[in-house]
């Protein structure tokens, strides 16, 4: 399994889920995806990092009073410089930086368009050691309604470059060192959103294993020119999408 071991700038590279009840979710995605568990001390909240052949994929906190979500972070190379840049180009930090215990340093934010998101200056904790397999996460995207000033934000505050959008459909990519790393696309008044896409040999199957385990399919699985895909809400609430991936 390849393993990640450093990530661009402007790149999401960590995920991690709010749950109302962490013991419950924990037992869905390892249902879904075969994931095990690594819980921190108390110091940090009996923070989980979730767990493919011992590689850490995402992160699961106990957030009881809180909506539960998935966070997708992108990485800075200085998060107090990115914090400052938020601010000058219309975003609305939630938090100050946060030192994690020298595991990185964190932000969570909302840009322009109310889309929130993470930010991650590595410490010893890089992000995800492994993506783009089955059970980690393979893509990440923004729907809002304002998808242009959306590229302007992130493009300001993180040095992404903005691709050519596709015809007929007001979606872009986004890039880092001229490589796709994520998209950016409009959808008329709706809540702007960061999905995580996560990685499945057979979208039907974990499909079905998501409705026998509680969830809910908001979008059957269907073919794409990008894979079989289906998007999912999990029984405490947070949206994702499965996109089948071929296996070596």
């Amino acid at each position: 399994m390849p393993e990640a071991s450093a990530y661009a700038r402007g790149v999401p590279c960590w995920i991690d889920i709010s749950c109302t009840d962490i013991n419950a979710g924990k037992e869905f995605y390892a249902a879904l995806f075969g994931w095990e568990y690594f819980t921190g001390p108390a110091e940090s909240g009996y923070y989980t990092q979730a767990l493919l052949d011992g590689k850490s994929v995402a992160g699961l906190m106990s957030q009881p009073d809180q909506p539960v979500a998935w966070t997708t972070y992108l990485k800075a190379d200085d998060a107090d410089l990115t914090h400052k840049a938020i601010v000058e180009h219309g975003g609305q930090p939630m938090t100050e930086v946060i030192d994690v215990m020298g595991e990185g340093r964190m932000i969570i934010a909302a840009d322009p368009t109310g889309g929130v998101f993470g930010v991650w200056e590595p410490g010893r904790h890089i992000g995800s050691r492994v993506v783009n397999e089955p059970g980690a996460v393979v893509w990440n995207e923004l729907s809002t309604p304002n998808a242009a000033r959306a590229r302007e934000f992130y493009g300001s505050v993180f040095g992404l470059e903005i691709g050519d959008p596709m015809p007929d459909f007001d979606y872009t990519t986004i890039k880092a060192d001229g490589r796709d790393v994520g998209g950016i696309f409009t959808v008329p008044d709706a809540q702007p959103e960061w999905r995580v896409y996560f990685a499945v040999a057979d979208t039907d199957a974990t499909t079905a294993i998501a409705d026998s385990n509680g969830a809910t399919v908001l979008t059957q699985p269907k073919d794409t020119p990008f894979g079989r895909m289906a998007v999912i809400q999990d029984p405490q609430g947070a949206v994702f999408a499965l996109m089948s991936v071929s296996q070596n």
